[in-house]
């Protein structure tokens, strides 16, 4: 089958979040299969953009609504991601450094969509499958449905892939007018409550919609921003499927990101070293167990709960671990988190920012990575952290509560919690600070962990099986 992946990122070229790991992976073992993915996304002013060779595919010029402007599709000249790389362009629209943020974003990512639909216009051999991801895309299967412009590609099936139903792009009944002419009688299928909703669009319309993990679908229907209905009348086309992780990228052994590399055989001396590295750059206590957060400082993954919980942790049970935050987002947080740093006894510190080497290096010489997530779709930070035998700390939501298995429970590895609340994270910080100690017991755990197989192959499948099940 050929399968066009559509999404705002994908990693390494541009990343905000999983949905970048994500498609930067999923084409890939696609291709591996005998299929042909490609990706196609906006060319954001990255690094990956100016350190790469980029060949002009197609140029011209398109609508939206009175605006007409000229877009230009360049490709990776080298296929080095494994699947063929597209990009699109539209100057004073795509032609930013960040992915989001901007005031204008409904605009450039609808642009966006209408640039790779007017380019899939003109292909003489369509893809078999369009694979759209969150709602930046979302209008596509609405678009290729309903717009007469592209009613050449009206067979061509859509798949949408929710990786966060907490943002949906709402826009306002003025903005139709962007959209390129559409049959009216159809505006059901833009609208949810009054407002044009790119997200539930594409529920509606999508043939399949596919969720990053089971459990995530299954609290969609009571927990999804105001979509629940929706999710409750379409459950029929939904399906949960785990994310997978790309091992070769996420390997302890060969991590271009690690000074000090280790395999299963030698990971007690692999994540000392790592362990040493963090302790020395942070001014952190190597004897005490270091408790670590990686992710965005927003209340979505319990962020704002970390300055409470380490001082807690602190007074309650004492100066016994270490704590390294690695995050940026919500300035209160992270203004809570650096007023904590004047107060440490060599047990904390905090790097306010984004650094990929940096996380890296901590899911490697971390004790325990903490994820107080209220929600948690898929969340790919454990599974990096139990392949490189860091102990995940996980409240019980999403993909969180599909793969982490507390170790009080039989063949456990982590350690769980039910709310996203100070005291349950409190102890479970304790647990962590007790189980260090018990050496035996977290070497058994951490050799479990590595073993786990959290690889792409078994979530490709279930992707081929669904693809499979609409092109007939």
């Amino acid at each position: 089958m050929d399968i066009l992946h559509v999404s705002a990122e994908c990693y390494p070229v541009a990343k905000a979040g999983g949905l970048g790991d994500v498609v930067g992976a999923l084409p890939k073992y696609m291709n591996q299969l005998g299929h042909t993915a490609k990706v196609v996304m906006p060319m954001y002013r990255t690094k990956f953009l100016y350190a790469n060779e980029w060949a002009v595919v197609h140029k011209s010029t398109t609508n939206m609504g009175n605006w007409w402007f000229e877009f230009t599709i360049i490709k990776e000249k080298t296929d080095k991601l494994g699947f063929e790389l597209y990009l699109v362009d539209v100057n004073g629209l795509l032609d930013r450094e960040k992915v989001y943020g901007y005031s204008d974003d409904n605009e450039r990512f609808t642009a966006f969509q209408i640039c790779v639909l007017d380019w899939l216009s003109s292909w003489a051999k369509k893809p078999d499958i369009i694979h759209v991801h969150d709602h930046h895309t979302g209008l596509i299967p609405f678009m290729v449905k309903h717009c007469l412009r592209y009613r050449g590609l009206s067979h061509v099936k859509t798949v949408l892939t929710i990786h966060n139903a907490q943002y949906q792009g709402w826009m306002g009944w003025n903005r139709s007018i962007l959209i390129p002419q559409w049959d009216m009688w159809k505006w059901g299928m833009l609208d949810w409550n009054n407002t044009i909703n790119p997200l539930a669009s594409a529920i509606k319309c999508a043939d399949r919609v596919t969720t990053v993990s089971p459990s995530y679908l299954d609290e969609l229907r009571w927990m999804s921003n105001g979509l629940e209905p929706l999710f409750e009348y379409e459950k029929g086309k939904c399906v949960g499927i785990l994310n997978g992780i790309d091992d070769h990228v996420w390997d302890p052994n060969k991590d271009e990101y690690l000074q000090h590399h280790y395999s299963i055989g030698e990971l007690e001396a692999g994540k000392a070293k790592n362990k040493m590295l963090l302790c020395d750059q942070f001014n952190l206590d190597f004897d005490k167990p270091l408790i670590g957060f990686i992710g965005r400082l927003v209340g979505e993954k319990g962020a704002d709960l970390l300055p409470q919980v380490i001082s807690d942790s602190f007074y309650f049970i004492g100066r016994r671990m270490n704590f390294l935050v690695l995050g940026s987002g919500f300035p209160e947080v992270e203004a809570g988190l650096s007023a904590l740093k004047p107060l440490s006894q060599y047990d904390y510190n905090v790097f306010i920012g984004y650094n990929e080497g940096l996380s890296h290096t901590m899911y490697a010489g971390l004790d325990f990575l903490l994820m107080p997530s209220r929600v948690e779709p898929c969340g790919l930070n454990q599974m990096y952290s139990m392949r490189y035998g860091t102990v995940p700390m996980v409240r019980r939501t999403g993909g969180l509560k599909d793969t982490v298995v507390d170790f009080g429970d039989v063949n456990g590895y982590g350690i769980c919690y039910n709310h996203t609340s100070i005291p349950d994270v409190t102890h479970a910080v304790w647990r962590a600070a007790e189980l260090y100690h018990n050496k035996e017991k977290l070497h058994h755990i951490r050799q479990h962990m590595m073993k786990l197989d959290f690889s792409w192959e078994t979530s490709v499948k279930h992707y081929i099986d669904v693809y499979s099940a609409l092109v007939v």
